[in-house]
């Protein structure tokens, strides 16, 4: 059985001076949502600014009582391109969650699976490719404080420290030896990052961002 079809739009525009009213919008989006048979469907297309003869799309399929979720990725013009394609099945293992997550990309045909396991605050997501593999171990240290060291087939490592700070705040720094630091402080809507990039110990410069999500 179908349901009924929920609309969302949305507009993402410059806020500065202009008589050029087309010039604002950086990305206009809509989205249409609905049940089908136990799924929950829903696809989404976005343009770049007033540009409309070629649109980004996503499609995502979920069923709860599977645990299993679909995601597609495409675009649409004079055609209809799938780029990406992924999958997340979900299993209980012994009081433990365990997510399998294969993709593939169909532009360069690569492709790789992820796989994250969860139990008692300690997570492990283990991501492997042909090519390259990557582990990360995170703890759970107390209610406000995660740890998650990162471990690739290269030899490099990193290590990230997330710090909660209650309503709805929180900060990440993240170390990558001989690379950089990073930054991230959640507040709310409000995301501030902060990059610094590393030569042995010495900081070589600082990159700020700031962005904020709004919803219509």
């Amino acid at each position: 059985m179908s349901g009924d079809v929920e609309i969302e739009y949305g507009i993402e525009a410059s806020a500065r001076p202009t008589s050029d009213i087309a010039s604002l919008p950086k990305n206009i989006w809509g989205k249409a949502s609905t049940n089908l048979n136990g799924w929950g469907v829903s696809a989404r297309a976005q343009f770049e600014g007033t540009d409309f003869t070629n649109a980004a799309v996503e499609i995502d399929a979920t069923n709860d009582e599977a645990d299993l979720e679909i995601h597609l990725e495409a675009s649409a013009g004079d055609g209809f391109a799938v780029k990406t394609v992924s999958a997340v099945k979900g299993i209980d293992a012994d009081g433990a969650c365990v997510t399998f997550e294969p993709r593939y990309n169909v532009e360069t045909e690569e492709s790789d699976v992820v796989i994250n396991y969860s139990k008692d605050g300690t997570e492990m997501t283990l991501t492997a490719s042909q090519d390259a593999q990557s582990v990360t171990l995170s703890r759970q240290l107390d209610d406000d404080n995660r740890i998650a060291p990162t471990l690739n087939s290269s030899g490099d490592v990193s290590i990230a420290w997330e710090r909660e700070l209650g309503d709805d705040n929180s900060i990440t720094t993240t170390l990558t030896p001989d690379e950089s630091v990073n930054v991230e402080w959640k507040d709310a809507a409000w995301t501030a990052t902060i990059n610094m990039p590393l030569d042995g110990t010495d900081i070589t410069g600082t990159n700020v961002s700031i962005k904020r999500e709004v919803s219509f």
